[in-house]
């Protein structure tokens, strides 16, 4: 179980790392055409939304990878499992029902992180 997770949870921080980067260092105008619902949330939101997984990112890693506090990583998988909810109701509310196949595949990512998580302990 220990290898699954670090395979799940790699896989996962090198995601959030690069959508929340962006999120976080990019203009609306340069997020508009990979991500078209920059349009109608106000850009200190897709900040914080930013933050929030380059953070989900270091939670699913550094804990268990340092052996201090490693609950957090379970916190922060249960984070994106939120984040991915938040991010299927977008979509859905804006009509791209066939735009949520990545967020359901990063959903079901994060409750297997939070799963596995808590296999290790």
């Amino acid at each position: 179980m220990d290898v699954a997770y670090w395979i799940v949870a790699a896989l996962l921080a090198v995601f959030y790392l690069y959508a929340g980067g962006k999120k976080v260092l990019q203009s609306q105008e340069q997020l508009q055409p990979m991500m078209g619902w920059v349009d109608r949330v106000p850009m200190p939101l897709v900040r914080v939304i930013g933050t929030l997984e380059l953070l989900g990112a270091a939670g699913l890693i550094l804990p268990p990878l340092t052996g201090v506090a490693a609950w957090l990583a379970i916190a922060a998988a249960s984070g994106l499992v939120l984040i991915q909810v938040g991010g299927i109701a977008v979509h859905v509310s804006r009509g791209e029902t066939r735009q949520i196949g990545l967020n359901i595949a990063l959903l079901v990512l994060a409750a297997v992180a939070v799963w596995l998580g808590t296999t290790w302990r």
